[in-house]
C-alpha cells in the first residue's frame, strides 16, 4: 500500500517547489502547468492522434466553460452528469459527439489529474437506435421494376439479383467500361 504522502501527491497535491500533480504510476509526469496544455502533451505522449487532440481539447475548454471557468480537479461526478445532459438536451448532439466528449472528459480525468472515477460507471452512456433495413414484398418489388426501364431497369435488376450495394455496381460497370469487356472476372 502507498505511504500517505504519495497517494497525496499522485491525487493532485502539489508539495513544495512542485506546481503541477504527479502523473498516474504508469504514465510520465507532466512538465506543462496549464491544464489544456498538460492535456495535449498527454494525448502526444500516448501517440494519439492530432485529431484526437484536437477534438479533446475542444471537449475539455466546452466543460470548463459551461461550470463557469471552475477548474475539473474541483469538479466531479455530477457536473460532468449535468454537462452530457446539457450537450443531449441542449446542444442535440449525435450520440457518436456525446461519446467523444464523454471520452475526453474520461481522459482528462483518468490520464492528465489522475484521479479515479468511480462514478463514470453512473453516468448515462446514448443509445443508437438500431437500424431496421426496408424490406419490400413481393409485390411492391414487382411494381418498382414494372416503374422502371432501360437501363434503369437493368441495374435495379443487378443490384437484386447479386445483392450487390449500388457503389460495388458502380464499380463494376466504371472497370467494364474503362476496359471495354462486357462482364468482369
Amino acid at each position: 500500500m502507498p505511504s500517505l504522502s504519495i497517494a497525496r501527491n499522485w491525487a493532485g497535491a502539489s508539495g513544495p517547489g512542485r506546481s503541477h500533480a504527479l502523473a498516474p504510476p504508469s504514465l510520465a509526469p507532466l512538465r506543462s502547468r496549464r491544464l489544456l496544455d498538460q492535456l495535449c502533451e498527454r494525448v502526444r505522449c500516448l501517440h494519439y492522434s492530432r485529431r484526437t487532440e484536437e477534438a479533446y481539447v475542444h471537449w475539455c475548454k466546452e466543460f470548463i466553460r459551461f461550470h463557469r471557468l471552475k477548474h475539473p480537479r474541483d469538479l466531479g461526478g455530477p457536473e460532468v452528469e449535468a454537462f452530457l445532459s446539457w450537450l443531449v438536451s441542449d446542444r442535440n448532439v449525435a450520440p457518436a459527439t456525446h461519446r467523444q466528449a464523454l471520452s475526453a472528459l474520461l481522459f482528462l480525468y483518468g490520464k492528465v489529474l489522475g484521479q479515479d472515477l468511480p462514478w463514470m460507471s453512473d453516468i448515462g452512456r446514448p443509445r443508437t437506435k438500431p437500424r431496421v433495413p426496408v424490406v419490400l414484398t413481393k409485390q411492391e418489388l414487382t411494381r418498382v421494376f414494372q416503374l422502371m426501364d432501360g437501363e434503369h431497369w437493368l441495374f435495379a435488376q443487378l443490384l437484386y439479383g447479386t445483392g450487390m450495394r449500388a457503389r460495388s455496381a458502380f464499380s463494376a460497370m466504371k472497370s467494364c467500361w474503362s476496359t471495354g469487356t462486357s462482364s468482369s472476372a
